[in-house]
């Protein structure tokens, strides 16, 4: 039983820290003097009792505490005394310590010994401390003693490691500890501290804890460096006692540069420190900062800090969180809830830090703002920066700057801003602060509504749309405030001029909601104001402002019209239409109809709104009523007749029904009466009469035959339900037309009809698309066979149509999109130069198609090819007879696209058909015939050239869009109107969906070429190959690559609400390799994609499949954590496709385009373990196999390296060796012997590759490769003034030959620069004079930084300077320098007599100068303002020196 005794008052004033340790392990009750019981005093006649009596100690036995009958000062003193005038003095000492010892070895006299004394004597007669301290530690306080007790004191400790006692008990290793702290003085403070070290490492952990924590109460400042270094080396071996490691060393006082040393080493831990560590931790980091390196620390505190340590698993990775067991989550939930706690701790040691250390919140903001790229950007900065804004009141103007310019530049999302509230736990208590910073961006609703506004006035494509997208957001969830500043959004209509089709209906929408929402009474003036502009713009006679009209009376008639019976919408409330507002709505309906009846584009346009209309808003029934019978019945009238009536008039060509896909042997067929119709319209161009109505019939228009049926076939589906039953004939039926196919009258015909032929095949193609997009869900074998069929029909057209298209340069097609601004400026000047070039038999049709004058760099790419290639014309006209017809009609019918209607999305489902059996019925209905239908690669080719570009415009940003010149700003959008009205991720969620077709085609195509090199000996381009066929499906296989390419590289699968379609477009892929496994984790599905992708390189068929092969693996590799394996797949595969042969025709202009090239050069370079390595092996064994080869071959290891190739391959390598060099660090005097060495080998690796690539030009002379040289070659020579030159200072001495011979290499390259220089002057081409003076100038500082290394190493005198004749690439003399020759002579004459044979020595190091020395001559362009001639410099070095 522990004894309870009350502890002087005295001694807790004395150590705080001690006796609060004491009081935490000892909850003794308190008791007066005369409540304790006496127990008996020691009586012992040993040496060490009776000098304690002697001295004033008493001791007592039992539970009592020994008495301190003296001053504790006096009875130290007396004691000392005694000691020391002892006759055995210093015998006395040691038998003294052994009567402790002996006495100690009871264990409630040692614990005695450890509690402090009783003070007889009253306190207020006490001259001396107010407390009372232990035997023990009065004893260390007298110095003769003190070595002796604490060598006890430690033998004793190990006693009570493993003691298991009551929380409720005296913990003895902590007493012995508490002795040891606060000594006067310290005697042998290295023992001391030798003793505690060796302690620490044998005592169990919790008094690790204790005895580290106590370090500073018990050593002295002298012992803090030895302890600090013994603690580093403690922090290495035992993560465990991190925390109290570090809080010691914030408390001792050590050098800096030793805290720098540890706080790296912390900073290299941190990511595998526990989490409830992480406090303490990042408080000793931030603690540790000085100005100095504020910054640096804080970045990669910032880096290494990641949210994982923030934000659970589960709300970052919610798709996988499904696949887990419920037992797991609901231990995750635990987990959730303590990681909580200890993420609140370690933010709240950050505010502490930043609210008294200016100097970290600075570096803290600044470390965010200098973070540049989009992915690096965590939820962690976004939390930081609400922080600082709330704790530091100085730095919110500068954080608010930060915020608005990260947000410009795109770098704060949405995302990042949902993600960052999702962890509410943080910034709950900076509501009030992030309130405020949001009004001080935002200012207030008005004055957004305002900017709002002024910016979709502004006229900026990218402006207007980003602005109208957050004003119609602010509509949907705040409708009653921004009802208040409808007066600002209506003043948007006298601006709509510069505003698009599809922006139009974004205005419209956001008007009409407000004017027609619950709030009928407040904004009836929008509606006043709404009816005045439509009408305005319906009357006008100008096709851009009837558009307007147009637009916005549908869009408004569509919210009037919408069907609320079952919504449950806060905004829109109201039940079914009433009939008053049925009759608004089809009067403002009739008024648009009327108005664009006399314009077949301003009908057709209407007719595309309204189907529109109907098929993205669900109408009240009354409405959809009123449209089936006052629009879509007349449907019939005007464009279906009998097939049995032929049409009879004055037609240019023969009427026949064609295209039907059944035997009509009854007189109830139909037909489309199309080439009468087209021909009326002709007639009334002509001069006919404008109407129709001397003869009683309204005038119709073809054009409005596509639009018209759309608007049908949409009201039809959404009345019954999705079924087309009732219209199922059109799919089927003929058409009136005449024989298309020109054949041998293609020549004879005239212009005018010609046209009409193109006019009539573009009104089929429209039709048949329509038809397609109607029935292209039928699920019957029947439908789907003619389908199919309708889909073939459209491919034979448009090779029929390109034909007369080819003939037809002047021609202008009919419209097949009607959401343009203006009939104008639609897109067909560029196919009718194209044609008129193609025509002429000219090569420039590449660069004409476009659509646009070639520009200035046009020109230029097209010099440098020029230049390269020996024989441009005979290659153009290879690559044109080689081009398959099919490949000719899309690349011609590209430029067309516009005037063809658009594909829906649900098109594309036809991807799944395989073959298709279609029964042919009689009469009975009984099966006549069957016919096997399937999808053939022509057709197949049309939907993934069509599938492609949709992809292209809806996921590709518009900066990577390469946008022709002088195109219309809207024009990228014409033609695809339907899809813009769904979001991006609907279309990436239905094409994924066809993942599994995909792959069967990929797969097809795939076994396609490997059995066709098998048959042809692995020449899949041989005598037996069909050209057309090969070319078909080589397109295929390009344009599923390219598919896949921009699917996965959809910037919107990072996010996380689109996680679930990234891993289910995964499963697809990872299925094809292995079948059967569920759940698995997204590394090991990126993993398997990988491999099932990469293993389609061996059937690549041309360059183009494999570029976006190798594009699709790096963006499935961008998404994997583990790809460094990955990357040198890559790397190894780009090599291979850069070492293989290609088929005929591939190594053309036409097929490997230098874009394409350089792509892939740069991916291999980029991804390769060794660029030097891979630079000198192109150089150095490909390119000399070039000049050893005939003039039309190529590189035997390289074939894709050419003549004509030859400036990309240049190009790229320059490039990249100078982007190489620059990423080395540059040399500093800390760095070990072995960095310096290992730095100065890869230098001379990349002064190599540098000479092999300057050296190329004796050869390769064309101007491209010369500009080439020039530019890459002064950013070579300025990384080598930065990264090399600080390296070699270092160097010098330890590596002079090496660093010579480094300087010998790179002085014959400098030499070829000047050459260079006088070359481009000689020839006065400012192309590439324009970088002579910024290289001049970088050769220049090149001098006077060897100059500064020498002196730095005391070769001062070895620094000479002379004149260097201008020579051309040759190495010729420049005549024109003839005026200084004599200043040239004198000047070497005056080297030569100093170096012997000066020009032998110029080139090389063969014989030593007399004297002992080695020299070496470097030679530098030197443009000195007053001097003409460069100079060469001459340095020499000395061997005694060193």
């Amino acid at each position: 039983m522990v004894s309870k005794r009350r502890l002087s008052k005295s001694e807790d004033k004395e150590s705080p820290t001690e006796d609060a340790s004491k009081t935490r392990n000892q909850p003794l009750p308190k008791k007066t003097k005369k409540s304790q019981v006496l127990n008996e005093v020691e009586e012992n006649d040993s040496i060490f009792v009776n000098l304690l009596k002697t001295s004033g100690i008493i001791l007592k036995t039992g539970e009592s505490q020994n008495q301190l009958a003296v001053d504790q000062i006096a009875f130290q003193k007396k004691l000392f005394q005694t000691l020391r005038r002892h006759p055995s003095y210093p015998k006395i000492i040691e038998e003294f310590v052994n009567g402790l010892e002996s006495y100690i070895e009871d264990e409630d006299s040692f614990r005695n010994c450890l509690l402090s004394c009783e003070r007889l004597q009253d306190e207020e007669a006490s001259m001396g401390a107010s407390y009372s301290k232990s035997l023990i530690k009065l004893l260390l306080g007298i110095d003769i003693l003190q070595p002796a007790i604490i060598k006890a004191l430690f033998e004793k400790l190990p006693e009570y490691f493993f003691d298991n006692k009551n929380s409720e008990e005296i913990n003895i290793p902590r007493l012995i500890v508490s002795q040891l702290k606060w000594l006067d003085r310290v005697v042998d403070g290295k023992d001391l501290t030798t003793k505690i070290m060796q302690l620490i490492t044998v005592a169990p952990e919790y008094l690790q804890h204790d005895i580290i924590t106590s370090l500073p109460e018990i050593l002295g400042d002298f012992q803090h460096a030895d302890v600090g270094k013994e603690l580093s080396d403690l922090l290495i071996e035992n993560t465990s006692l991190t925390v109290p490691i570090l809080d010691v060393l914030s408390s001792l006082r050590l050098d800096p540069n030793f805290l720098v040393k540890v706080r790296q080493l912390v900073m290299g831990k941190l990511s595998s420190i526990r989490l409830e560590d992480l406090p303490v931790i990042i408080k000793f980091i931030l603690h540790s900062i000085t100005a100095m390196d504020a910054l640096e620390v804080i970045s990669e505190l910032r880096e290494k800090l990641d949210l994982q340590h923030c934000v659970l698993p589960s709300q970052l990775q919610a798709s996988q969180v499904k696949l887990k067991s419920k037992g797991r989550a609901s231990s995750s939930g635990n987990q959730e809830s303590s990681g909580q706690s200890c993420i609140v701790l370690l933010f709240d040691v950050i505010k502490s830090a930043i609210r008294y250390e200016k100097t970290i919140s600075e570096a803290w903001i600044k470390a965010i703002e200098n973070t540049s790229s989009v992915s690096e950007h965590k939820v962690f900065d976004v939390v930081m920066l609400f922080i600082i804004y709330s704790t530091n009141t100085q730095t919110k103007k500068y954080i608010e700057r930060v915020l608005r310019n990260k947000i410009r530049s795109g770098c704060i999302q949405e995302q990042l801003l949902q993600s960052t509230f999702s962890v509410h736990y943080l910034v709950k208590d900076m509501c009030s602060s992030i309130l405020s910073l949001a009004q001080s961006l935002l200012h207030s609703l008005d004055q957004m509504v305002g900017a709002l506004v002024t910016h979709i006035c502004s006229g900026n494509e990218a402006e207007v749309d980003t602005a109208l997208d957050v004003l119609l957001e602010l509509v949907v969830l705040n409708p009653s405030a921004m009802m208040m500043n409808a007066v600002f959004v209506k003043g948007i209509l006298d601006y709509l001029d510069n505003i698009y089709p599809q922006q139009i209906r974004k205005l419209f929408y956001v008007l009409s909601t407000l004017a027609f929402s619950k709030q009928n009474e407040a904004s009836s003036h929008i509606q006043d104001d709404m009816h005045l502009v439509i009408r305005k713009q319906l009357s006008s006679t100008i096709f851009k402002y009837k558009l307007i009209g147009i637009i916005g009376a549908v869009t408004m008639a569509g919210i009037m019209a919408a069907d609320r019976s079952g919504s449950s919408s806060s905004t829109q409330e109201r039940a079914s239409l009433s009939d008053e507002q049925c009759t608004q709505v089809t009067s403002l309906l009739q008024l648009v109809h009327s108005c664009s009846e006399q314009s077949p584009q301003a009908s057709a346009l209407y007719y595309d709104e309204f189907a529109n209309l109907i098929q993205r808003e669900k109408l009240d029934p009354k409405a959809l009523e009123w449209v089936g019978h006052t629009i879509c019945n007349d449907f019939q009238d005007a464009f279906v007749v009998d097939i049995s009536v032929v049409p009879e008039g004055d037609f240019p060509f023969p009427v026949k029904a064609l295209y039907g896909l059944e035997e009509y042997d009854t007189q109830d067929g139909i037909a489309i009466n199309l080439l009468p119709l087209l021909f009326s319209q002709e007639f009334a161009k002509d001069g006919g009469p404008v109407t129709s109505q001397e003869s009683g019939q309204k005038l119709v228009s073809p054009l409005c035959l596509a639009p018209y049926f759309r608007l049908l076939r949409l009201c039809v589906e959404r009345q019954h339900n999705g079924s087309l039953e009732e219209i199922d004939g059109l799919l089927d039926c003929p058409i009136f037309l005449t024989d298309l196919e020109p054949g041998e009258r293609l020549e004879s015909m005239s212009s005018k009809e010609r046209s009409f032929m193109c006019s009539l095949i573009f009104l089929t193609l429209n039709w048949f698309r329509e038809i397609v997009n109607a029935f292209c869900q039928e699920r019957s074998p029947e439908m789907k066979g003619k389908v199919l069929t309708r889909l073939k029909h459209i491919v034979e057209l448009q090779i029929i149509l390109e034909k007369y298209l080819a003939v037809t340069p002047d021609y202008v097609p009919p419209l097949g999109n009607f959401d343009v601004e203006t009939l104008d400026t639609t897109p067909h000047t560029g196919t009718a130069v194209s044609a008129k070039i193609r025509k002429k038999g000219k090569i420039e049709r590449k660069q004409k198609e476009g659509g646009s004058k070639t520009s200035s760099s046009d020109t230029f790419s097209e010099e440098k090819n020029a230049e390269c290639d020996p024989t441009p014309s005979h290659r153009g006209q290879l690559n044109k007879e080689i081009t398959g017809k099919e490949e000719k009609t899309s690349l011609l019918l590209h430029s067309y696209h516009a005037f063809f209607r658009e594909l829906d999305i649900e098109v594309f489902s036809i991807l799944h058909c395989g073959l298709v059996t279609k029964f042919i019925l009689d009469t009975e209905m009984h099966t006549e015939a069957t016919e096997v239908v399937q999808l053939g690669p022509p057709e197949l080719l049309f939907l993934l050239e069509d599938l492609s570009q949709k992809l292209e415009s809806m996921l590709t940003p518009f900066i990577a869009r390469r946008i022709p010149f002088l195109k219309n700003k809207g024009s990228r959008n014409i033609g695809f109107s339907h899809l813009r009205l769904r979001s991006a991720q609907e279309i990436v969620r239905c094409v994924f969906q066809l993942l599994t077709p995909m792959c069967n085609h990929l797969e097809n195509i795939h076994n396609y070429f490997q059995c066709l090199a098998a048959e042809n000996h692995d020449v899949v381009d041989g005598p037996g190959v069909k050209v057309p066929e090969y070319h078909i499906m080589s397109s295929c296989y390009q344009r599923l690559l390219q598919i896949f390419h921009g699917l996965f590289a959809w910037s919107g699968l990072s996010q996380p609400e689109n996680q679930n379609l990234l891993y289910s477009a995964l499963c697809v892929l990872s299925s094809r390799l292995k079948q059967g496994e569920h759940n698995q984790p997204l590394e090991e599905l990126l993993s398997q994609s990988f491999h099932y992708l990469q293993n389609f390189h061996q059937s690549i068929p041309s360059f183009q499949c494999a570029l976006y092969l190798i594009r699709l693996l790096m963006v499935i590799l961008e998404k994997s954590t583990a790809s460094t394996q990955n990357k040198e797949k890559i790397a190894s595969l780009a090599r291979l496709f850069l070492c293989r042969v290609w088929p005929s025709g591939e190594k053309e202009k036409s097929h490997i385009s230098n874009d394409q090239l350089h792509a892939l050069l740069c991916i291999y370079l980029e991804h390769t373990d060794s660029v030097l390595k891979a630079i000198e092996e192109i150089a150095g064994v490909g390119v000399p196999e070039l000049i050893n080869s005939p003039k039309d071959a190529s590189s035997s290891t390289f074939p894709t390296l050419t003549r004509h190739s030859f400036v990309v391959f240049f190009r790229v390598m320059m490039a990249e060796l100078e982007k190489t060099v620059k990423k080395i660090e540059p040399g500093t005097a800390a760095d070990s012997q072995q960095i310096h060495e290992k730095k100065l080998l890869y230098w001379n690796m990349a002064v190599r590759d540098f000479s092999i690539l300057i050296n190329l030009i004796k050869v390769f002379d064309s101007h491209p490769v010369l500009h080439v040289c020039l530019k890459y070659g002064r950013l070579f020579v300025e990384a080598f003034l930065k990264q090399c030159m600080p390296l070699l200072d270092f160097s010098f001495r330890k590596h002079r030959e090496d660093v010579l011979s480094l300087l010998e290499t790179f002085q014959l390259d400098t030499r070829l620069l000047h050459h260079l220089c006088g070359h481009s002057k000689i020839h006065q081409d400012t192309r590439l004079t324009q970088h002579v003076p910024l290289l001049k100038k970088t050769l220049e500082l090149l001098v006077c930084r060897v100059k500064a290394m020498l002196t730095l190493n005391n070769c001062r005198e070895a620094f000479w300077l002379g004149n260097l004749k201008n020579r051309d690439l040759q190495g010729e003399e420049i005549i024109s320098q003839n005026s200084q020759e004599s200043t040239a002579d004198e000047s070497e004459d005056e080297v030569s007599s100093q170096v012997s044979k000066s020009k032998a020595t110029e080139v090389s190091l063969q014989k030593a100068p007399k004297s002992g020395t080695d020299g070496c001559i470097l030679l530098i362009v030197l443009s000195w303002w007053s001097r003409t001639l460069p100079t060469y410099v001459y340095i020499k070095y000395f061997y005694p020196i060193f």
